[in-house]
């Protein structure tokens, strides 16, 4: 590889490993990332964790891979973020960057002249996206939300760069793998942006542990193995099953939510799957299940 890769202020040569800080313009934002090039020439890969901040697993993951992968054993270039909301991961705001209050995951494509998130999805968009070549962004269940691991692929772009990314969750070893055609967030803007990504969901409810975190890693690997960016790929157990039908539940009434389930269970159409009380007790709503499913 005989070219310099540059993502804002950050710059490496071939065989060249960079730790430093990712400036954003226009505010006070910054990331902190590392920047691996390659000997030989390969894909352009962006992994990114905590861009919901109580997200831990995906962010140990990122940071484990910063320190385990070098220079010597990829091809092309890897960008790794850990945290994306650094900000957010210090004051333990779920979800929120909290110099603006709003949702990172919901600001896609930005504004070069708006909110702190706004304009770090600006610089997403107009900076890194364009020198990608995929990329694979690392979540969980934040400490309000309970989850069975699964992969996102980005289906808002054209159909071949859903099928790509489709056939990197593939390479996921989670149980489920879902189509998405929301255009607002990180993977999904780059998708529409012509970028094949997925999005990674293990761990949940404020938690991690060093196994959930060997997985994502492993994932990770798989993953640059199916692009070439790494010659070996972990062996995997499972391929995930397509789920193209998803639904979102909310609540009519605030209140107190009492699950009936739990994440990975089998449900059929009509079962209890939990309940809404008030703050005094008092039962206001009772939610079924509105087809045979997994919750």
């Amino acid at each position: 590889m005989d070219k310099t890769v540059s993502f804002g202020n950050l710059s490496a040569g071939a065989g060249q490993i960079v730790r430093e800080w990712l400036q954003v313009p226009g505010g006070s934002f910054s990331i902190p990332a590392t920047l691996i090039c390659g000997r030989t020439d390969g894909p352009t890969v962006l992994v990114s964790g905590g861009i919901h901040s109580c997200e831990y697993v995906g962010i140990q993951a990122a940071v484990a891979l910063s320190q385990q992968l070098t220079p010597q054993e990829i091809h092309g270039a890897l960008l790794l973020l850990h945290p994306v909301n650094p900000v957010g991961f210090q004051a333990r705001t779920a979800s929120l960057v909290p110099t603006d209050g709003r949702n990172l995951n919901r600001e896609f494509p930005g504004s070069e002249q708006g909110s702190e998130s706004q304009r770090l999805a600006h610089f997403f968009v107009t900076e890194i996206y364009p020198k990608l070549d995929f990329y694979l962004d690392l979540h969980g269940g934040e400490i309000f939300e309970n989850l069975s691991p699964y992969v996102y692929f980005g289906a808002a772009g054209s159909k071949e760069v859903e099928e790509r990314a489709k056939k990197a969750a593939q390479c996921i070893n989670v149980p489920y793998m879902v189509r998405s055609l929301a255009k607002t967030g990180a993977y999904n803007y780059a998708g529409i942006m012509g970028v094949p990504s997925l999005l990674l969901e293990r761990g949940c409810a404020g938690t991690w542990t060093p196994q959930e975190v060997e997985e994502d890693i492993q994932d990770v690997r798989r993953v640059l193995a199916h692009l070439g960016m790494l010659d070996h790929a972990p062996r995997q157990s499972q391929v995930p099953k397509l789920v193209t039908e998803v639904l979102y539940q909310k609540p009519n009434t605030p209140g107190l939510w009492y699950p009936q389930v739990q994440a990975g269970d089998f449900v059929r159409y009509g079962q209890p799957i939990g309940v809404v009380r008030d703050y005094w007790g008092k039962e206001l709503e009772r939610y079924t299940a509105p087809y045979n499913g997994v919750v």
